[in-house]
């Protein structure tokens, strides 16, 4: 049977067509006058139609069209949205008013999977609501950028737990033509398409289009007929299939995504890759420059370099994705020939310590193909440069270039829209376009404390209704009688304090931290005078059992009779169950065990939203905390024993909540107003929600790494690639004769005594080996020395070139003796050129 497909569309008249066009921009999900005009056209259907506008119009009948049609104040309501939408489009923004000789700037954002909204399921967890959040941002600040990512089938599962409390999943087929999603064509009307070699065999994708308000992401999909079977199930699951499979995702991704964009003329400047999955566009611009310009590998690599930027996400080193070496062999063996390199060269790329490393890693590849990498918090940076330490012997802990970049939310996607409505009254209609802008959260202060509680009164109510309509569906699900279902509306109560935890199931985010003491659990959970209620939500991996087996225990513990109205456990967290619940809770509960969270930004969403934090002090809260703001689970010790920390830290939570958080939460006034606690929300508001949002975070990135990126690659490839020919001819001659480099410090005496404030003369002697000294730098650095004989800290000093004698270069300079005790120096030659961004990698470094 031969079926001939065809796309059918609303017939929508005249005055209702600006619907479509609103529902085709994911700008909707982050305004409120949106979602209300869609709400009035048909509530249930919207609801029904998990927030989709598109696929909601193709439900509703012609007749309510038509009538809608006639309808005076409905057709009001839609042109002012409509204008909304073309006002924000046409606007100037932060960037062109802060960055105009940039006009040229293009970033490539690439990432596995990327949350924009309930309607477009092609997200698993974190790693995908922050691309959202970044595109979102992007838009509202006017960046040059866009996204690049694959489009799945199936998306990610959906859960649901059998009477057991058992994880299965569901994996639902996207149906993309009634999504705001739109295939890309060309110029002769048939859909624009790119081809990647997949180990001998031409796999083809199609280009899909979202509109993330200002910003474009663009999906490749290569579920179409012109592959075979086995190739179409590429673009199946999100993080679906085999090794294999997942491999072949990220050539489609890295490699497919770069010729996508040479596909829709699109010419980036910087790319960014946002995580390890993406690694692979690098060799596909290289394999560009060196067709298009000629160059060698390494003159090539200079260009790549410079212009990438590499966001790490994970702080653990098993965490990081990694290959065996027979698949990498099998699909890349034939490119290396194409780039110069010999397999083992390629192998090294990949290798934290060439030769030895077993398994080719994604994210050393990405380390050493990207000059500008970060961490997503302080604390994930420091981790960072100690996991990956190899990659740079003998360098500095603290100078290992991996930095940092906190996290952020898009606040407008998260907050209620009564809360929002509450913070223009306050703060001003320009907290709406300036959401990061630390002046304006200052004025929460003005907020009465009544009105404040009022709101988040009333979020929390819709909460809990949310709550007990979902524990009923589930029950209806699991066959439950009809007693049972009806109990559900007693779940739960406005008045108790209300503790939220929802993250993925993985053992190290410790779920059942309080379940370690069930009686003291069930003490505090049903005490009469001052009740806690705890909503737990949240998904395991499907092939991480322990996590399954997390989620059942609490499942089981909150089915207990005595427990049964005070705990529940939401399935299928999603967009829309976060933000119900970081819109209500009192508490935002988050225990992982530190250092093992590289950021977090659930404790992010729900403060801006009104609620507190307790958590341990890891990922953003390590930088975030104090005492006015929330509450931290020890004080950042660290372990040897999971089993002692968790006993720890189970004990200090407990303690926490005893006698610090349930008290504040009860002390009320005479008019039964929370005083301080509402006064500990207005500081949490302001000081934590002026900070971590992703408009400072996206701000951040273009002036920390995307626009010295872009200016980098652009000097390094003008001129048919001169500069970076340079470069590699310098480095080239560098590598050659730095073995007869050699670097000696004038002796200073022995029991050497100075006075605070004095300053020490350090004079050097170096062999170049041939070089000039303008192809080096000597530096001395110095600080505290402790009992192991190494520096506690200490400054870098770059010595001065003072001339030649007896063949050896002479620098000097001068050490300043700032503080008192036991100090040191230490003296190392480096290369340098001031075409660089900087000369750590690959590593080259002499010390005395």
């Amino acid at each position: 049977m031969k079926i001939k497909p065809f796309h059918v569309i609303p017939n929508l008249p005249e005055p209702l067509k600006a619907l479509r066009s609103i529902g085709m921009n994911t700008w909707f999900t982050w305004n409120w006058p949106a979602v209300q005009l869609f709400l009035r056209l048909d509530a249930p259907t919207w609801e029904q139609c998990r927030q989709n506008l598109i696929m909601m119009l193709g439900q509703l009948p012609q007749k309510l069209y038509d009538e809608t049609a006639l309808d005076d104040s409905f057709i009001a309501n839609l042109q002012r949205v409509e204008n909304l939408l073309n006002e924000y489009l046409a606007a100037r923004t932060w960037f062109d008013e802060y960055h105009p000789a940039e006009s040229d700037l293009r970033v490539a954002y690439f990432s596995m999977e990327f949350g924009l909204g309930v309607s477009l399921p092609v997200y698993s967890g974190g790693l995908g609501l922050l691309a959202g959040d970044h595109l979102k941002a992007t838009s509202d600040l006017g960046t040059p950028l866009v996204g690049v990512g694959l489009l799945y089938q199936q998306g990610y599962f959906e859960q649901y737990l059998n009477i057991d409390g058992w994880q299965g999943e569901r994996y639902p087929i996207n149906d993309w033509y009634n999504m705001p999603v739109s295939r890309v064509k060309g110029s002769d009307g048939k859909p624009l398409t790119v081809a990647v070699d997949l180990a001998g065999e031409t796999l083809t994708a199609h280009i899909w289009k979202v509109l993330v308000g200002r910003t474009c992401l663009y999906l490749l999909d290569a579920n179409i007929s012109e592959n075979p079977a086995h190739l179409r199930r590429i673009t199946s699951q999100l993080y679906g299939g085999d090794r294999e499979n997942r491999l072949r995702q990220e050539i489609l991704l890295g490699i497919g995504g770069v010729r996508a964009l040479e596909k829709l003329g699109i010419q980036p400047t910087v790319y960014h890759m946002n995580e390890g999955h993406s690694a692979f566009l690098a060799l596909e611009r290289l394999r560009r420059l060196i067709k298009n310009y000629g160059l060698t590998f390494a003159e090539a690599r200079e260009a790549v370099w410079s212009s990438t930027v590499f966001t790490t996400h994970t702080p653990v080193p098993a965490g990081n994705e990694v290959f065996e070496w027979g698949l990498i062999q099998k699909y890349f063996k034939s490119l290396t020939d194409g780039l110069g390199l010999t397999w083992e060269q390629f192998q090294q790329l990949g290798q934290e310590e060439p030769g030895r490393s077993p398994e080719f890693s994604m994210t050393v590849f990405a380390l050493k193909l990207a000059a500008h990498c970060n961490g997503v918090s302080k604390l994930h940076g420091k981790v960072s440069r100690n996991m990956w330490r190899k990659i740079w012997l003998n360098l500095p802990e603290d100078e290992i270039p991996i930095g940092s970049i906190t996290n952020g939310i898009h606040t407008k996607s998260w907050i209620s829209h009564d809360m929002e409505e509450l913070l223009v009254r306050y703060i001003g209609p320009k907290f709406i376009e300036e959401y990061w802008n630390p002046k304006l959260w200052e004025r929460v202060d003005a907020i009465p404390d009544g009105e404040l509680w009022r709101i988040h009164q009333i979020r929390k109510e819709r909460l809990i209704f949310f709550s007990r309509k979902r524990v009923k569906n589930q029950l209806r699900r699991r066959g439950a009688g009809s007693s049972e279902i009806q109990a559900a509306e007693e779940v739960l109560s406005s008045d108790a304090l209300l503790i939220g935890f929802a993250r993925r199931f993985a053992p190290y985010k410790r779920a059942d931290l309080l379940l370690r003491d069930p009686g003291r659990l069930i003490r505090l959970l049903t005490n009469s005078a001052r009740p806690v209620n705890l909503i737990i939500a949240g998904k395991a991996h499907p092939q991480e059992n322990p996590g399954k087996d997390l989620i059942r225990k609490i499942v089981h513990f909150a089915n207990q009779p005595e427990v049964r109205n005070h705990m529940i456990f939401l399935e299928n967290y999603d967009i829309n169950v976060a933000q119900y619940m970081v819109q209500g809770m009192d508490v935002w509960l988050s225990n992982p065990r530190r250092p093992q969270e590289a950021s977090g930004t659930s404790g992010m969403k729900a403060c801006c939203n009104g609620a507190l934090n307790v958590s341990t002090l890891d990922g953003w809260w390590d930088e975030a905390y104090t005492t006015e703001v929330g509450w931290a689970i020890g004080s950042g010790e660290m372990y040897d024993n999971d089993e002692e920390q968790d006993r720890v830290e189970s004990e200090a939570l407990f303690h926490l909540l005893e006698n610090e958080v349930i008290p504040l939460f009860y002390e009320r006034d005479r008019t039964e107003l929370p005083r301080k606690w509402i006064a500990m929300m207005k500081r949490s508001m302001k000081v934590l929600g002026a900070q971590f949002n992703t408009g400072r975070m996206v701000q951040e990135y273009i002036e920390k790494y995307y626009i010295p990126a872009h200016r980098a690659g652009q000097a390094l490839t003008g001129d048919k690639a001169q500069i970076a020919r340079q470069i590699a001819k310098w480095r080239e001659r560098v590598m050659k004769a730095w073995p007869g480099v050699q670097v000696i410090s004038d002796d200073i005496g022995q029991d050497l005594e100075l006075v605070a404030g004095e300053t020490l003369p350090v004079k050097v002697r170096v062999n170049l080996g041939g070089l000039s000294p303008d192809d080096i730098t000597v530096e001395v650095i110095h600080g505290n020395v402790n009992g192991d004989g190494q520096f506690s800290n200490y400054v870098l000093t770059r010595l001065t070139y003072i001339g030649e004698s007896d063949g050896l270069a002479r620098y000097e300079g001068r050490i300043v003796c700032a503080v008192t005790g036991m100090q040191g120096f230490a003296v190392r030659v480096r290369p340098y050129n001031p075409e660089l961004v900087h000369s750590l990698t690959p590593l080259v470094m002499t010390w005395e």
